[in-house]
């Protein structure tokens, strides 16, 4: 559970009336203003721990070209150290995110973005807008709808060729390996409820916190700790076949696609239950944009999109749209 404050509230609403109370005030011209990129307080995760390191009271501002910002900002604020860092938007999300703010977005663009670091630039929030700051992120906000279903395929592929592997190696008696694979899939189911709901997932320490507070948390989150739980790959077996269903279900429910008929499977007759539905096929129907149809063409069962989550620094991106100008 989440640490509750004592006295204190969230480093967000301290960050905005540091703005409110001391930088507004005096800044003497035409500007931009918000608190957005690194920190947990921009998710709204942060807690008491988290004032041990790196918590400022602090705000971005954003100029035009060409322009200086005046600006007479003391040493802390509340008890906090206070910083303030002044940038133009495009020299801030060039840096930030290798993204060119007047430049249209594409869809090697959006493969090659880190989903944690979108969900980054996306939160927070802004105090103060003359420049076109909440225009930027709204760009960014969500996947564009075809990339969107690209990546719902290339998470059920992630999951699909798995669904048997939980008993196949249980039935051999490894059952550490069978655990681990029941959670590697119960983390790809959860980054489909993502998607489903259209929210961007934060980075490994708080993913599981983001996922609980998704609509379908409360009903699905139990569920998957019930595979976590298995001490036999029979149980897991069943305990994530529930999993696969309540996702499944949460598909036809958003009407994502017309409805998926959910059935029980076996492969090669062997004796491992897999619930099973024809979400690709449906998702894959769905898709007209011509160049995600391409990229579905060259990277039917996806991989091209979990490279961004390893090569995630701005540097690296020249990297990934090789790999995907690649013949």
């Amino acid at each position: 559970m989440r640490a509750i404050f004592v006295g204190m509230d969230s480093g967000l609403e301290l960050c905005r009336r540091f703005y409110f109370d001391v930088v507004r005030p005096t800044a003497d011209g035409p500007h931009s203003a918000g608190l957005l990129g690194r920190g947990s307080e921009v998710l709204g995760f942060d807690d008491e721990m988290s004032t041990d390191h790196n918590c400022e009271a602090r705000a971005l501002v954003f100029v035009p070209d060409g322009v200086e910002l005046r600006l007479e900002v003391p040493q802390t604020f509340e008890g906090r150290p206070a910083l303030v860092e002044v940038h133009t938007l495009r020299e801030y999300f060039l840096d930030q995110l290798g993204f060119d703010v007047d430049v249209a977005l594409t869809v090697r663009d959006w493969l090659t973005f880190p989903e944690s670091v979108l969900r980054q630039f996306t939160a927070g929030g802004v105090f103060h807008d003359e420049l076109g700051l909440e225009d930027v992120r709204d760009r960014l906000a969500y996947y564009p709808d075809d990339v969107w279903r690209y990546l719902m395929i290339t998470a059920w592929w992630r999951v699909h060729p798995e669904m048997n592997l939980v008993g196949r190696a249980g039935y051999v008696g490894d059952d550490l390996g069978s655990a681990l694979i029941g959670a590697r899939m119960v983390e790809d189911l959860m980054r489909l409820c993502f998607l489903m709901e259209r929210q961007y997932a934060p980075y490994s320490k708080w993913f599981g916190t983001a996922f609980n507070r998704l609509s379908c948390g409360p009903s699905i989150g139990p569920l998957c700790r019930e595979v976590l739980r298995a001490e036999t790959w029979q149980e897991r077996e069943r305990a994530l076949s529930a999993v696969y269903r309540a996702v499944g279900e949460l598909h036809n429910q958003f009407a994502i696609t017309p409805p998926v008929e959910l059935g029980v499977v076996r492969m090669c007759d062997r004796p491992f239950e897999v619930v099973w539905g024809d979400f690709i096929g449906a998702l894959t129907a769905d898709i007209q944009d011509p160049e995600v149809r391409r990229l579905l063409e060259r990277w039917p069962v996806g991989g091209i999109e979990q490279v961004r989550t390893v090569l995630w620094r701005v540097p690296d991106r020249r990297q990934l749209l090789g790999l995907l100008d690649s013949r």
